[in-house]
This record gives C-alpha cells, structure tokens and sequence, in this order.
C-alpha cells in the first residue's frame, strides 16, 4: 500500500460517524448492508450517510453494489488488511539485535488469515 492511499484510509475513518460506519459494515460481513438499514441502525438522515459513504468508497475502505433498487455496501477487507500490514509491517525492528516478538500477529500472518477467510 502506498503512504497516501493509507493516510487517505485513515482520514475517512478518522470522523465518529464513517467509524461507526465501517465496524457496522464490518460485523455484517462479506454480504454487507443496505443503506436504509444502515441509516436506520445509526439514525442517521440519508443525505448525510450518503456523504459519509462517498468518503468512505473514495477511500476505498468500503464496496458498494447494486442490488435491484438497493445500494449494498460492505467493508472492503482486502483494503483494511493492506492497511494494517502497512501499518505494522516494520513491526518490532528497532528493537535490538534480532527481532524482538511483541506478541502481536505480523503482517504476514494476518494476510494469511485474510486469504484463508477468501
């Protein structure tokens, strides 16, 4: 991932509503939520949400299909998982002699999880 596709990822996700946004895509899974039913979940007015995910699909962050008349978004997992091995991809190297296990998962393993869960 490329430093401004990761900060532009973190700017979408950086605002209370486009949070609770994403982590409610992201409980719903592969097969995502309409957007009335995330408006009505939230409660929040539709001309709003339709900003917030416009910010969050230009992000690339979340997917949006078609589905006869509905918009069906989800969180894009692909994206998130490139985002988090950015993130944490020089994980532990300053840390002396030899890598040092801070007990997290690194990015390989989680990119190994993403494509076992694919």
């Amino acid at each position: 991932m490329e430093k401004q596709n990761a900060i532009s990822a973190l700017v979408s996700l950086a605002h209370e509503t486009r949070l609770d946004i994403f982590r409610m895509l992201v409980r719903a899974g592969r097969s995502g939520m309409a957007a009335g039913a995330v408006a009505d979940a939230l409660d929040v007015p539709a001309s709003t949400l339709s900003f917030h995910f416009k910010e969050l699909k230009v992000s690339g962050v979340v997917r949006c299909r078609r589905e006869g008349r509905s918009l069906i978004y989800s969180a894009n997992f692909e994206s998130m998982t490139d985002l988090v091995n950015f993130l944490t991809e020089n994980c532990c190297e300053g840390e002396g002699e030899g890598l040092v296990d801070c007990g997290q998962p690194t990015a390989k393993d989680l990119s190994t999880q993403a494509k076992k869960r694919a």
